[in-house]
């Protein structure tokens, strides 16, 4: 065989994969789901779950929610089988009817269902890990990593490949390439030259309100009462509290720098102080799938917080440099998003699977 005659290289295969997995991971939960509303046990949220008073599904009762939650979960899965189905134009009102169904039950699996609880582990992550062969923090895990913590890590990833499921047919349907989404007409807004400039501004946002918070945050570590009385504080560091806040700040602080590597150099280029990596370029996926993870904890647990009436409590006796920070989370995950976006359109280049590009 000459080089000529050599096989073409196969084109992208995940975005033909995404409806399927969206409907077995669906239908696996709708089943677990149904178990639950005809066994009566093992629904995760409600009055089931002692960590739910942020989470909208509080106010659904437990012989509600199960069966609810199955007939979401396996309609969901059967619109996604459908989605997966050859490219046949529907009717356009089906065609949009589907989409908007399943988008809508994507949208309370990622962002209504986990709540605070998916950021708050995300932010604890590195400590819980760091600390854990030292017996720091004296925690007790069990009660950290619960089944209603896992059910909303399973809603976030059910979610995330309904979307995607979605967004393929969508652009499947429309004559788009499934891979990149491009078409024959090009819009002004998702060149390359243009996402670098709404992004620029998208990444100021969402790097200055996770720098705010942590601001507050360390300073009380550092035994700054930012914001607060010097007794309050004192009574914060003797109770381990400050303690924890500095972790989350420490967080958001970390989180915050990655964001300016959207629109940096050394965001696109290993920077010169990484062993081994000095130079390389960064893989796109590497910053855009963590980056869209933390996009959908940060409006997920500001949905569930601004549900809370205890929120709001934040505010009455006024504004502080303690609580202004965490007032400016509902612009956080969206711009967050944007941001990310951008950096995908300026770095995605030609498509594989269409040449475009």
């Amino acid at each position: 065989m000459t080089i000529l005659d050599a096989p073409p290289r196969p084109a992208i295969r995940w975005p033909d994969r995404l409806a399927p997995l969206a409907a077995a991971w669906l239908g696996l939960w709708g089943v677990l789901a149904l178990l639950a509303t005809v066994t009566g046990a093992g629904y995760p949220f409600g009055a089931n779950d002692p960590d739910g008073d942020t989470n909208l599904l509080r106010v659904i009762p437990v012989r509600v929610g199960a069966p609810l939650f199955a007939a979401l979960l396996l309609t969901a899965a059967v619109a996604a089988l459908a989605m997966s189905r050859p490219a046949v134009r529907p009717a356009g009102p089906l065609r949009w009817l589907l989409a908007g169904y399943a988008g809508a039950v994507a949208l309370v699996l990622a962002v209504v269902v986990p709540d605070a609880r998916v950021l708050v582990i995300l932010g604890y992550a590195p400590m819980l890990i760091i600390g854990a062969p030292f017996g720091w923090p004296d925690v007790d895990y069990a009660e950290i990593f619960t089944w209603p913590l896992f059910a909303r890590f399973a809603a976030v990833v059910g979610g995330l490949l309904l979307a995607g499921a979605v967004l393929v047919w969508l652009r499947r349907t429309a004559n788009a390439c499934v891979a990149c989404g491009r078409a024959d007409a090009e819009r002004g807004w998702n060149t390359p030259a243009a996402a670098a400039r709404w992004g620029r501004w998208a990444a100021g946002i969402a790097a200055a309100i996770p720098f705010a918070y942590a601001l507050t945050r360390l300073a009380w570590a550092a035994n700054i009462p930012l914001g607060m009385s010097r007794e309050l504080l004192t009574e914060m560091r003797d109770d381990g509290i400050a303690w924890a806040a500095f972790g989350l700040g420490a967080f958001a602080a970390v989180g915050g720098v990655l964001t300016l590597g959207l629109v940096q150099r050394w965001g696109e280029r290993f920077p010169r102080w990484m062993p081994g990596l000095a130079g390389r370029t960064v893989p796109v996926r590497l910053a855009v799938i963590p980056a869209t993870v933390v996009a959908v904890a940060v409006t997920a647990a500001v949905v569930g917080l601004m549900a809370n009436p205890h929120f709001w409590e934040l505010t009455d006796d006024g504004f502080s440099l303690a609580t202004a920070p965490m007032l400016l989370w509902p612009a956080w995950g969206p711009a967050l998003g944007l941001a990310t976006y951008a950096y995908h359109l300026r770095r995605r280049g030609a498509c594989a699977r269409c040449g475009r590009g």
